[in-house]
């Protein structure tokens, strides 16, 4: 018998729950790295509600991005100097005359057209154009700031944009006379003044099939070098495939991802790490029904790096709304950038000109009945002396907090009794316990949280 309680314990602590150490990070719930338990409680993926438009509607064509500089914000999106031509040609016109067109704003919503005088070209009278004459290039020329630690300020910004050639003969016959294809590198002090770092793809063409999409990369933090997502082919579909690199230059062999649900494609990735939380990346990829007179919508994904992405949630995100315009071929694409426009809200942007709005935080939140229910964490570690919490409660619903062991005994001074009901609506707020403000004694121990709610979602939380 004292074999088998051996045995036991010993089984027991093999597969014991390893406490994850948050430190002070922001943690959402968009996927369920900190859920433990949810007993009548749920995560529920919440609607962004449509917003009035920025100003003037921005015509960005399917591949946008939006970038917060210090001092203002930044828009790159598409131009054509013979509007449509890209459409009507035969294939040595095929992408030909297309520009990269630039905006700036204090506010993300209002926007001017700067006249740059780099490029003149009497499509564009205002003079905005930061790239031009570059073949392929400007189909989805996609820039981001690089924060990586020590970068010169001279490639502060950096940008991919590219395609690979089908493998038709008279594409690779302009191939020949062109240069290869695939995703080229270009680096830029301010965002305006671009110039290529080599002549060379950085990501061969072979690797992409085509790149006819939104190719992103970025510095990342968590991960200590540079990601890229870009569209590839998987077993016939569009999907998508991930590469990292420390230089920028040479990149790793790439993973494809575990997106697609089975005969989905995936028109974008459309993944960046979120402003308020860059350890997780969002994803709002274009869905693509070829079958449905190319209709699309937006969908919500995330990951913490690696080759697979979380779909807790599998429909729609953003639906392609009422009239035609929505439901129009390829109508559908969120541009990459996600930022705060208002002291409880972020937007995002989409083609047309469309902005859509959600709280803070507020992709994913852990809901609860009037009739209630609780939500327990995994064992966990943090650094800090406080809990913030980003939450919302009905005027009748309440949330109370409570601290547990990492066996899920209720630690004293920290009980849901020592916690006063919460109730309202914060971005931020402080949870506190009567005897026992200060969670430092707490810091570095493997523990849980119990939230006992009712008719309440919880969006975030953060040690500080």
């Amino acid at each position: 018998m004292k074999c088998l309680w051996t045995l036991l314990a010993a089984t027991l602590a093999a597969h014991a729950v390893e406490p994850v150490n948050i430190g002070s990070r922001r943690e959402l719930f968009v996927d369920r790295f900190l859920v433990g338990e949810l007993k009548n409680t749920s995560l529920k993926l919440h609607e962004p509600q449509l917003a009035p438009p920025v100003s003037p509607p921005r015509p960005h064509g399917h591949y946008a991005t939006v970038l917060k500089a210090a001092d203002k914000f930044q828009f790159y999106y598409r131009g054509d100097t013979k509007p449509g031509n890209h459409w009507k040609q035969g294939w040595e016109q095929y992408h030909e005359g297309e520009v990269t067109l630039y905006a700036e704003s204090h506010d993300a919503i209002h926007w001017t057209l700067p006249k740059l005088g780099l490029h003149e070209h009497p499509t564009f009278p205002q003079g905005n154009i930061v790239l031009m004459n570059e073949f392929l290039v400007n189909h989805n020329f996609t820039p981001f700031i690089d924060t990586r630690p020590g970068v010169p300020a001279e490639e502060k910004y950096k940008a991919l944009g590219g395609l690979a050639y089908q493998s038709h003969a008279e594409h690779l016959a302009v191939r020949d006379k062109r240069g290869p294809g695939g995703l080229k590198a270009f680096a830029s002090p301010d965002g305006i003044h671009w110039k290529k770092l080599r002549e060379e793809p950085v990501i061969p063409e072979a690797w992409g099939k085509y790149f006819d999409s939104q190719n992103y990369a970025f510095w990342s933090e968590s991960e200590q070098c540079y990601v890229c997502y870009f569209r590839r082919f998987i077993g016939g579909m569009r999907g998508i495939a991930r590469t990292t690199s420390k230089d920028f230059i040479h990149w790793t062999p790439f993973v494809e991802m575990q997106a697609n649900l089975p005969k989905e494609h995936l028109y974008t990735a459309c993944t960046q790490p979120y402003f308020r939380a860059p350890h997780i990346y969002i994803a709002l990829p274009t869905r693509f029904m070829d079958k449905r007179g190319a209709a699309t919508d937006i969908l919500f994904m995330s990951t913490r790096g690696g080759g697979k992405y979380d779909r807790e949630f599998t429909e729609s995100f953003i639906r392609p709304g009422i009239g035609k315009d929505g439901w129009a071929d390829r109508a559908n694409y969120a541009a990459i950038g996600i930022h705060q426009t208002g002291d409880a809200e972020m937007s995002m942007f989409l083609t047309g000109g469309r902005r859509f709005t959600l709280r803070l935080d507020g992709f994913v939140s852990v809901n609860a009945p009037l009739a209630g229910g609780e939500f327990i964490t995994k064992p966990f570690v943090f650094s800090g002396k406080e809990l913030e919490i980003n939450y919302s409660t009905s005027a009748a619903g309440q949330i109370r907090v409570e601290f547990q062991d990492a066996e899920g005994n209720p630690l004293p001074g920290f009980t849901l009794n020592d916690n006063e009901p919460i109730y309202g609506d914060h971005i931020a707020r402080t949870v506190t316990w009567k005897s026992a403000p200060d969670l430092s004694a707490l810091a570095g121990k493997p523990v849980r949280l119990r939230f006992e709610m009712s008719d309440a979602d919880l969006y975030s939380l953060r040690f500080r």
